[in-house]
């Protein structure tokens, strides 16, 4: 009988003669990729995961530092025909700087500064042409009333066509919209109405309607159009997920207004449809996770990056729109651009990724121990860093672990020894998380926090993953809330720690091994306490929603705002597990096979520091040296407290009662 992929409950696909084989799942990070990557006036491979070769698909990219074209390049066209957003120009078709499609990316040649140019830094969004995602669909014009067939299957939510055998507008259809508006990519212009672009008629699952307009179907004329869904599942283990969602909202003139996707978002492309104050500011824009698209409790990482397809100018900052849990915030900037009262705005927002639930800890997590350079430095992961943790082993200022988040915005941290308030640096800690496998530190002078010559320091770099880690950024209000998560799984180790303030400031620790009635508290070596409703609310969190109560330092009297940071067990990848002590060697099964490469360890029942090992730095049959999340002491060396172990990590018999005390109680993180 063929396997079938279940989660959770058994699969009602059948048993027996009755079984069905299982349909391969779709993910997001299958299908798009936001890559960014430095010119070289060369060529280099772009690797971002997404078959063009086989599937199909779009490339847009733009010049980050420079006012460049933005280039669309697709594979039913092909290499040799370029068309530019900001422009009405025909497909150019005299050279390209792309020289193959393949089945994880793409390459590249070089032929001008729009896509390769040595010492600029670029941004790529890939769109796989996938069911009910994305498709690309050539035609030519008949002059008269006609439709289109497209493979989207699904009803397009929008529809953006270019004429490429001659100057053109950029027509813009838009589910939000009525059927007789269109909206123009090039221009800032609100929608108009026109009849002869879509024949006043809504696309279905299967052909799009258009008009005479020679900008969408002059007879003899050639045309590109992109399709985008909305809504319409598809994706994930049960093929019912949304992954791109074409919405739209009325302004309200209200702060910070939620519109809800049903998920995270990591890329946007945003109109004033309306328009009606007449105001030239009103592009299009586009933001995405990968160049800074920050989350919505505002702190002090400064703005998200936005590019406008209608200019081209260069990568510019705004605090305008703010990712949420669930969705995006708006209205956020002074004059509300984004939620201007009457307004009409619409967007198409794509989720998120990974959906996949990882099965190797190095794709998740990677531990880099380094040496300071004093000057600006690029420091591998291995995958898009969403959290990084460092520490100097030596502590030479006393300062302990920093950590830094891409929801937060670079060179900005917050500090585990510490309940000081978020703080943000000039340009001299971690300066950029804008890299698909690294991140960037600054020369870190005076303070020695990351990268000081010399200096020798360890880096813990998270990736948020489905089961793995999750982080979430939320403000605070008076008495009880619950808070959307995307781990997808109930968290088993919880920070909660507020961002604004030193006086509320407490690193909150829930932990499943003691449930919902105690907590701990990482910047000390307390043993747990007991918690009333005021702190988890006496309740346990969820595969998707978080509980806490009203205590001041969770809320601080309404005013805070938060960051929290999840993890739980991921077979083969991490355990969040607890232990008793015997105070002889324990060996700690965590179902790995090539033994821990991360581990944490706190003591509960009574005092005891955060201890944190890694193989970075040792973990070996010998001395491992250790540092203190709770502490700004110096590493220490010379101690053989754990050992390896294949499925896990072992304690050895040397350990002290903070670690391995007989009947005491534990609790542990372990990454493979």
């Amino acid at each position: 009988m063929p396997l079938v992929q279940t989660r959770g409950a058994a699969s009602a696909q059948g048993f027996g003669e009755f079984a069905q084989a299982a349909v391969a799942a779709n993910y997001i990070e299958e299908m798009f990729s936001t890559y960014l990557y430095d010119g070289n006036s060369s060529t280099q491979t772009i690797i971002n995961g997404v078959d063009l070769s086989n599937k199909g698909g779009l490339v847009w990219a733009k010049n980050r530092t420079g006012a460049n074209f933005h280039l669309l390049v697709d594979t039913v066209r092909g290499f040799n025909s370029e068309i530019y957003s900001n422009s009405t120009s025909a497909a150019s078709t005299g050279g390209s700087d792309y020289t193959s499609w393949n089945t994880n990316g793409y390459s590249l040649g070089f032929i001008s500064g729009n896509e390769n140019l040595s010492g600029r830094n670029y941004v790529s969004w890939t769109f796989a042409k996938q069911p009910k995602f994305f498709d690309v669909v050539t035609y030519t014009g008949t002059g008269s009333n006609t439709t289109i067939a497209h493979s989207l299957g699904s009803v397009p939510g929008s529809i953006i066509v270019k004429r490429t055998d001659t100057t053109a507008a950029w027509a813009v259809y838009h589910r939000s919209l009525a059927n007789t508006q269109y909206l123009v990519l090039n221009t800032t212009a609100a929608a108009a109405t026109g009849a002869t672009w879509w024949n006043s008629t809504t696309p279905t699952s299967s052909v799009f309607s258009l008009g005479t307009d020679a900008s969408v179907n002059a007879s003899g004329g050639t045309y590109v159009a992109y399709l985008f869904a909305h809504d319409a599942g598809g994706f994930g283990l049960t093929g019912t997920d949304n992954v791109i969602s074409c919405g739209g909202y009325t302004g309200d003139g209200t702060a910070n207004r939620a519109i809800t996707l049903g998920y995270e978002p990591q890329w946007i492309l945003w109109k004033n449809a309306s328009n009606a104050s007449g105001l030239s500011e009103e592009n299009w824009q586009i933001y995405d996770t990968m160049r800074g698209w920050l989350g919505n409790a505002t702190g002090t990482g400064g703005d998200s990056k936005y590019l406008q397809p209608n200019t081209s100018s260069a990568e510019g900052g705004e605090n305008a729109i703010a990712i949420t849990p669930t969705g995006i915030a708006v209205g956020r900037t002074s004059g509300s651009l984004t939620n201007r009262s009457g307004d009409t705005y619409i967007y198409i927002a794509i989720r998120r990724g990974p959906m996949k639930v990882p099965t190797l800890g190095t794709s998740v997590f990677s531990p880099v121990a380094r040496t300071g350079t004093g000057a600006t430095a690029t420091v591998t992961s291995g995958f898009p860093v969403s959290s990084a943790w460092i520490s100097s082993r030596t502590n030479t200022v006393s300062q302990g672990f920093q950590v830094y988040d891409r929801l937060r915005g670079a060179n900005v941290r917050l500090s585990p020894p510490y309940t000081q308030q978020e703080y943000s640096t000039p340009t001299n800690e971690l300066t950029g998380f804008d890299s698909n496998t690294s991140v960037t530190l600054g020369a870190s002078t005076p303070d020695r926090l990351t990268n000081f010559s010399g200096e020798t320091y360890i880096n813990y770099f998270f990736q948020r993953a489905p089961g793995f880690f999750d982080e979430v950024c939320d403000s605070g209000t008076s008495g009880a809330k619950t808070i959307t998560h995307n781990l997808g799984v109930a968290p088993e180790l919880w920070f909660r720690k507020r961002r604004d303030s030193a006086t509320y400031g407490n690193w909150y620790t829930y932990t499943s091994a003691l449930g919902n009635t105690k907590y701990l508290i990482l910047e000390t070596t307390a043993a747990q306490a007991t918690a009333t409703a005021d702190v988890w609310n006496l309740t346990t969190p969820t595969a998707t929603t978080l509980y806490v109560g009203g205590d001041l330092n969770l809320f601080g009297g309404g005013a805070g705002i938060y960051v929290n940071y999840l993890f739980a067990t991921c077979a083969g990848v991490s355990k969040v597990g607890s232990y008793t002590g015997t105070g002889t060697t324990l060996q700690i099964d965590c179902g790995f096979t090539a033994g821990a490469r991360f581990v944490l360890i706190k003591r509960t029942d009574s005092t005891g520091d955060w201890f944190v090992w890694d193989s970075a730095r040792g973990i070996v049959a010998g001395n491992d040296p250790y540092l203190l999340l709770n502490s700004t002491a110096a590493e220490v060396t010379s101690t053989d407290y754990v050992d390896t172990y294949s499925a896990g990590f072992e304690i050895s018999s040397t350990a002290p009662a903070a670690i391995n005390a007989s009947a005491g109680t534990f609790i542990f993180l372990a990454i493979a």
